[in-house]
């Protein structure tokens, strides 16, 4: 739907709200937007490819009223090109589903229903709007799945393929990692360096052995060299875990951060 015909709709009902962006940010860039600029108690997004039936809105409402905070769409019988598509899909959403433990069977259907203080604080770059059950599982967030109607596409042309999956694969392991360690960077800084004192050590013992075992002199192996460089890395990489982990405090407190989500409080 253009933006001229957004705005003509917009006009005739005050509950309307259009929100034009600068340029295609990309749909992740759309979503957030949209969940930034939604006053309601429950945020649910849709693809304007008229794939989806609103319909299914009410019962996502529903499944909210027993007490999730996401509901996210199934489109179990899904009228797209089946390898192109529904088989590339299957691949990614396996994927998702194995590496981040939150079994979905529909990453990639649009049509979700979230409660506003769920999704109000998550912050979303590349393709990652997909993940946001994700984001919402690992803050204790209950997640529903239910099947939704889809339809075959009318209009546009799909983007989907071999290059959106290798992005969601790479996207993936970026969540995977700023869930583990965004708040303990040293841990991943400092396990690097004690993988390579391990290797400069071993390499120390065996250049020893055989230096005196007359086997071979120190000038005739890249030994020497290999110890150095990586007692250097491992110096090198403690520094930037230090300095990783001064970032991650300084982000904190500065902003008034909070590594935890409160769902409720009382007499508080």
């Amino acid at each position: 739907m253009s933006g001229e015909r957004l705005n003509e709709i917009a006009l005739q009902d005050q509950r309307v709200k259009v929100i034009h962006l600068r340029r295609n940010y990309g749909q992740t860039a759309a979503m957030v937007a949209g969940v930034d600029f939604a006053s309601g108690e429950i945020i649910i997004p849709m693809d304007g490819d008229l794939q989806n039936d609103p319909m299914d809105i009410q019962r996502l409402l529903d499944k909210i009223d027993e007490g999730f905070d996401v509901v996210s769409g199934w489109r179990k019988d899904r009228k797209d090109n089946p390898v192109k598509r529904n088989f590339l899909s299957k691949v990614a959403n396996w994927l998702i589903s194995n590496i981040s433990g939150v079994p979905l069977h529909d990453y990639g259907c649009s049509l979700k229903a979230y409660r506003r203080d769920v999704i109000k604080d998550v912050r979303l770059y590349g393709e990652m709007h997909r993940f946001i059950p994700i984001y919402a599982n690992w803050m204790g967030a209950r997640l529903a799945e239910i099947p939704v109607t889809h339809y075959p596409r009318q209009f546009g042309v799909s983007k989907y393929g071999m290059n959106r999956i290798i992005k969601v694969i790479l996207d993936l392991f970026v969540v995977e990692f700023l869930h583990r360690y965004s708040t303990k960077p040293i841990y991943v800084f400092g396990g690097f360096a004690i993988l390579n004192i391990c290797l400069g050590l071993f390499a120390f013992i065996f250049m020893i052995y055989l230096k005196f075992s007359g086997i071979a002199d120190f000038v005739q192996t890249p030994l020497p060299l290999t110890v150095i460089f990586t007692f250097l890395i491992s110096i090198l990489s403690l520094l930037m875990g230090l300095l990783a982990e001064l970032l991650i405090r300084t982000y904190y407190e500065s902003q008034s951060k909070t590594i935890y989500s409160v769902k409720r409080t009382k007499n508080i």
